[in-house]
C-alpha cells in the first residue's frame, strides 16, 4: 500500500514526509529541495484494538496472568509484532509513504521532472497534495513572505488545488490522444463499448479498471447533449473527457499545511475531490522527536501530550513546547497521522487482519504471539489473504480457522477488520 505525497514545491512535503515516517530527508526553504521520490513507513494504529488484548482477558480470567502493572511499559501488550509496536493494545501497522519531488506547472509538458513526476504518481494507491494553507508560497514555491490575508490565500489554495488536476487532466488527455486515430475505428466497428475498452487500454498502467472508465465515461456524457462522432471530437472535448477520467482514477486528498499559521478561516468554501483536513507537519515532527527523546509522550493523533522530563528542558524548549501544546488543543491534533488513518481505512476501505500458525495461543511457528498485522482491502477473501502471507500458501490453500470462533472457513469466506486467521494449506 503506498500514499504519495504531493505538491508544489515548499510546501512542506517533506515535512510530512518526515513526521509520518520518523525518516531523515532533507528539508529547506527552496523549490525542488527533493529531487529523487523519498519512500519510508509510516505507522498508522489499527481501527480495533491488537487482538492480544483479548488473550490478556483470557489468561487473567484464568488466573494464569497477574492484571496490568502501572509500571508495565506495554500497559498490557502482550503481542511480539514483527513490524510496528502494540503499547496498550494500540497496534500501529506499516502504510508506505512516497515524498515525490515538487510539481510545477507545466509537467504534463517535460517542465520541472515531467514524466518522472507523472511516472511516480502512478505507482501510488492513493495521493495526497500537500498544500500551503497560510498562502505564504506562489504557484512556483517561491516564499511570499508570511501573514497573508485570508483573501489571499484562499485564492492561493484554489490556484494550487486547481494546477494538480489541471497537469494530471493534460497528462490522461496526451495519453488519450496519442492513439486517438485507432481508438475510435475501434467504435466504429464495436460502438461505443470498443470506445471505452480503448480508453481503459490505454490507461491500465495509471490503475484504470473497466468498471472506473465506463463509470466516468458515463459522468462525462452526461455533461456533453451533444457529442457527435468520436473521431470528430475536438482537444477540448477530449480533454474533459480526461478530466472525468482523473476524477476516478486520482482522488486528491488535501493535507492543508501551515494551518498553525494560517488566516483564520481560510478554508472556508474550499472543496476538494477527496478528503480536506488542516495540518501543522511541522508541529507534528518536533513533538515526535521529543517524545522519542522521551521528553514527552505523546499519541499521534493526539490533541495534548504530558511532559515526562521538564528539568531537562532549557527555558526556550519548554516555551515551544508550550506553544504547540495550545497549538493542538485549539486545533485538535496536527492533523497527519489522521489524515493518513483516513485516506487508509476510510478512503481506500482497507482493514486490519492477523494470520497466525497456531488457531488456539495465536503465535506464529516461532511461539511468537500475533507476530503479523496485514492491512488489506475490507472483504478480502481467505484464500487471497493466504497468497498476502506467501504464494505457496494461497496455492495449496485447504481452508481457514477463525482464531476467535475456531470455525472452519472455505476459500471465499470475507475477512472482517481485527479477524485472526489460521491458514490450512498443501505443504
Amino acid at each position: 500500500m503506498k500514499i504519495g505525497l504531493v505538491g508544489k514545491p515548499n510546501v512542506g512535503k517533506s515535512t510530512f514526509f518526515s513526521a509520518a515516517t520518523l525518516a531523515k530527508v532533507d528539508i529547506a526553504n527552496y523549490p525542488f529541495c527533493t529531487i529523487e521520490p523519498n519512500v519510508g513507513v509510516a505507522f498508522v494504529s489499527a481501527r480495533i484494538q491488537c487482538p492480544c488484548k483479548d488473550i490478556r482477558q483470557r489468561l487473567e480470567a484464568e488466573g494464569r496472568l497477574e492484571p496490568v502493572s502501572s509500571d508495565d511499559p506495554r500497559q498490557g501488550s502482550l503481542c511480539e509484532p514483527r513490524t510496528g509496536s502494540c503499547i496498550a493494545h494500540r497496534r500501529l501497522v506499516p502504510c508506505f509513504l512516497v515524498d515525490i519531488a515538487g510539481l510545477v506547472p507545466g509537467a504534463s509538458e517535460g517542465r520541472g521532472r515531467g514524466n518522472a513526476f507523472l511516472a511516480d504518481l502512478a505507482n501510488c494507491d492513493a495521493l495526497i497534495q500537500v498544500i500551503d494553507a497560510a498562502g505564504t508560497t506562489d504557484l512556483e514555491g517561491n516564499p511570499q513572505g508570511a501573514n497573508q490575508s485570508k483573501e489571499v490565500a484562499q485564492v492561493r489554495i484554489g490556484e494550487e488545488i486547481e494546477f494538480l488536476g489541471q497537469e494530471l487532466d493534460a497528462w490522461i488527455a496526451g495519453l488519450l490522444s496519442d492513439g486517438w486515430t485507432r481508438g475510435v475505428r475501434r467504435v466504429q466497428a464495436e460502438g461505443e463499448k470498443g470506445l471505452v475498452t480503448y480508453i481503459h487500454e490505454q490507461l491500465t498502467g495509471l490503475g484504470s479498471t473497466s468498471q472506473s472508465i465506463a463509470l466516468s465515461f458515463e459522468a462525462f456524457k452526461e455533461g456533453h447533449e451533444e457529442l457527435g462522432s468520436p473521431w470528430d471530437w475536438s482537444p477540448a472535448i477530449i480533454a474533459s473527457l480526461a478530466s472525468h477520467v482523473r476524477t476516478a482514477l486520482f482522488p486528491i486528498h488535501i493535507g492543508a499545511n501551515k494551518f498553525d499559521i494560517a488566516p483564520l478561516g481560510v478554508l472556508e468554501g474550499v472543496s476538494a475531490n477527496g478528503v480536506l483536513m488542516p495540518c501543522m507537519a511541522d508541529v507534528e515532527l518536533a513533538l515526535r522527536r521529543a517524545a522519542s527523546a522521551e521528553l514527552i509522550a505523546y499519541i499521534p493523533g493526539q490533541d495534548s501530550f504530558d511532559f515526562i522530563n521538564k528539568d531537562a528542558l532549557s527555558e526556550p524548549q519548554l516555551n515551544a513546547l508550550n506553544h504547540m501544546l495550545e497549538r493542538l488543543s485549539t486545533n485538535g491534533g496536527t492533523g497527519v497521522s489522521t489524515l493518513l488513518d483516513t485516506v487508509l481505512f476510510d478512503e481506500l476501505d482497507h482493514i486490519v487482519v492477523y494470520p497466525v500458525q497456531d488457531e488456539t495461543h495465536w503465535t506464529d511457528g516461532d511461539g511468537k504471539v500475533l507476530p503479523d498485522a496485514f492491512v488489506v482491502p475490507s472483504g478480502i477473501q481467505a484464500k487471497h489473504l493466504a497468497y498476502k502471507v506467501h504464494s505457496d500458501l494461497g496455492d495449496g490453500f485447504i481452508r481457514g480457522v477463525d482464531g476467535r470462533s475456531r470455525r472452519v472457513v472455505g476459500a471465499e469466506h470475507e475477512m472482517s477488520d481485527g479477524d485472526v486467521l489460521k491458514i490450512h494449506a498443501k505443504s
